[in-house]
């Protein structure tokens, strides 16, 4: 796990148009330096060379939601960087859409700390440091629900009865990822 990042994006825009999203936050966290950080919408470009540099990005809904958003802001490609949706894989699993607050309740008793609506009214408020302490929570809480599954091959979610159900998930890397990567050590996407 040396280079992969976790990471999570706020937005503020129209939710049922994506093309109208704008980027307010980008929190990761990063294996290889065990560290957090967030970027604002004027330092995202602080943030592609993190990304390029990754093994493997790893985030929750991340293939329907934040990868297309941040491809908005990004002149590389960012299909090209391989990628872990952690929600994609508990679908593939369970038959289920869960919420990232659902799944970590279940595995590890954590939770979020607000919602994408509280961040968007930060933004308005221009609270930004609010939106980032936000993003980051998700993102612990996105990698310790991943880290869990890692280790244990296996996660929980809450069925319509109340009851702890556990569920198997498969998080490691595709072997041909993996072995492409070795041989260059960087994504080099943008078009140079």
């Amino acid at each position: 796990m040396p280079r992969e990042v976790i990471f999570d994006i706020e937005t503020i825009g129209d939710i049922r148009d994506l093309a109208t999203m704008k980027v307010t936050v980008v929190s990761l966290y990063e294996y290889e330096h065990d560290r957090y950080r967030s970027f604002d919408e004027h330092t995202l470009h602080e943030l592609w060379p993190v990304l390029e540099r990754a093994e493997r990005i790893i985030g929750y809904n991340s293939a329907h939601f934040d990868v297309p958003i941040l491809q908005q802001n990004y002149q590389g490609d960012l299909s090209r960087v391989p990628h872990l949706d952690l929600l994609k894989v508990i679908k593939e699993s369970t038959g289920t859409r869960f919420k990232l607050n659902d799944i970590a309740k279940a595995t590890l008793q954590i939770e979020k700390s607000a919602d994408g609506l509280q961040a968007m009214q930060w933004y308005k408020e221009g609270r930004i440091d609010e939106i980032k302490k936000y993003c980051e929570q998700d993102v612990r809480v996105t990698k310790e629900v991943y880290d869990y599954g890692r280790k244990n091959k296996m996660l929980y979610y809450p069925n319509l009865m109340g009851e702890i159900v556990p569920f198997a998930v498969n998080f490691e890397p595709a072997p041909a990822a993996t072995m492409a990567q070795q041989s260059s050590g960087v994504n080099l996407t943008l078009p140079f």
